[in-house]
């Protein structure tokens, strides 16, 4: 509760006002956008808009951009964020990579670094390695400490948001992620606001940015990797369950007796088990100790597992085995796709993560197969993307919600 009050705190020295905020919101989600647009949208009188965006251009947040077309009478004045203003950093923390992105104001990524997780990167050596590129971007863009609106932090889950705590995560390489109170290291390094959210819903925030334009009305974000992440959003807002729900998408049970969880606290037949990047590594590594043919055997050494990069290059080779394997694998996360479409209903399903961006087979697989078993179709229609963000979703989705605390 002390890190929201401090966000606002923040944001109010920005934009004082409720209606400074709803115009800013507005501005910001146009390239530029005429005054008789604003004052459509807003409902104020001439006047109130014309004092309030006097504010705004006083403050510097935002600036005349010119002249729209006439209509009949004055051209009207055009209005668009300032994007040298202010500036937010989004900190990706996954297990296998972890991305820091710089953007601006306009939502522009102006840098980007990207870190391996290994067994050496505990928490305490990624936030060091984070604090330094933070203070050389600031050098190196010439940003004044007063530019920073802040941090947002997407992560693996689960999380205690409010508390910005990392609670107990699965499968990291490096010990120590347990329990980090990753907002109060970063706020107490650096020295400006941080915020936390999980990665599924800062990816859905960075893609339903993207689609501004297009007034989607309930959309899905699904990452596929270590394990299976979902986030969800309704009018251009996320839903946030009782409880931290982004890795429950992959304890959908699938086949009630089927497979046991790799660890004990999941499902018996869980979708996890049967289409993540675990599933097809246990499987390729399972029909290579029975002798079976595979290009694998030219890439590795005598005994050594095959890791999901060696199974994509040799899925690129064509190899019969991982063929086999991948589209099982995207057959099964179809299955569940399904399920969620049968129950939701969204318009727009964003799928990402490395299932997704290294396999065109696993996603034409995955969407072919869902929309099969979608109930209504075709009479609904859902439309499936790789996204416009790629891996940087995340990233760009975290530094987002940092901006979006101006108009909170």
């Amino acid at each position: 509760m002390l890190n929201e009050k401090k966000q606002r705190i923040d944001a109010e020295k920005r934009i004082p006002t409720p209606k400074a905020k709803e115009l800013f919101h507005d501005i910001r989600r146009k390239h530029e956008i005429g005054k008789n647009d604003l004052l459509t949208s807003s409902g104020l009188t001439v006047s109130t808009l014309t004092r309030v965006l006097d504010e705004l251009v006083s403050t510097g947040i935002i600036s005349e951009s010119g002249l729209g077309a006439s209509t009949g009478g004055r051209r009207p004045i055009l209005y668009q964020v300032k994007a040298d203003y202010g500036y937010a950093f989004g900190l990706d923390i996954s297990r296998v990579s972890s991305r820091l992105v710089l953007l601006d104001l306009a939502g522009t990524k102006i840098d980007s670094r990207e870190w391996r997780m290994t067994e050496e990167t505990t928490p305490e050596v990624l936030m060091q390695q984070v604090t330094a590129q933070v203070k050389a971007w600031m050098d190196k863009h010439l940003i004044a400490y007063e530019q920073v609106i802040g941090m947002g932090i997407g992560a693996v889950g689960p999380l205690d948001r409010e508390a910005g705590v990392i609670e107990d995560p699965e499968w990291f390489a490096a010990p120590g992620w347990s329990h980090v109170p990753a907002v109060h290291i970063l706020e107490d390094r650096l020295r400006f606001p941080v915020i936390l959210d999980n990665g599924a819903n800062t990816a859905l925030i960075a893609e339903s940015w993207a689609n501004r334009t297009k007034d989607f009305v309930h959309m899905l974000y699904v990452h596929g990797g270590t394990g299976l992440r979902l986030g969800m959003m309704t009018d251009n807002k996320l839903i946030h369950g009782a409880a931290d729900m982004e890795g429950s998408f992959g304890q959908m049970i699938i086949q009630a007796d089927g497979l046991p969880y790799r660890t004990a606290q999941g499902n018996f037949g869980a979708l996890d088990t049967y289409a993540s990047v675990h599933a097809i590594e246990r499987e390729v590594n399972s029909r290579l100790r029975t002798g079976r043919s595979s290009s694998l055997r030219q890439m590795l050494q005598p005994g050594e597992p095959a890791k999901f990069p060696d199974i994509m290059q040799a899925l690129k080779l064509m190899d019969p085995m991982v063929t086999e394997i991948v589209t099982q694998a995207a057959t099964y996360f179809g299955i569940g796709l399904a399920n969620l479409l049968n129950i939701l209903y969204p318009e727009k399903v964003i799928l990402g993560g490395p299932l997704m961006t290294d396999s065109n087979l696993f996603f034409y697989t995955a969407t072919q197969t869902a929309i099969r078993k979608t109930y209504h179709y075709p009479k609904y229609q859902v439309i499936f993307s790789k996204g416009t963000y790629g891996e940087e979703a995340i990233a760009i989705g975290a530094a987002q919600l940092m901006l979006s605390q101006l108009t909170v």
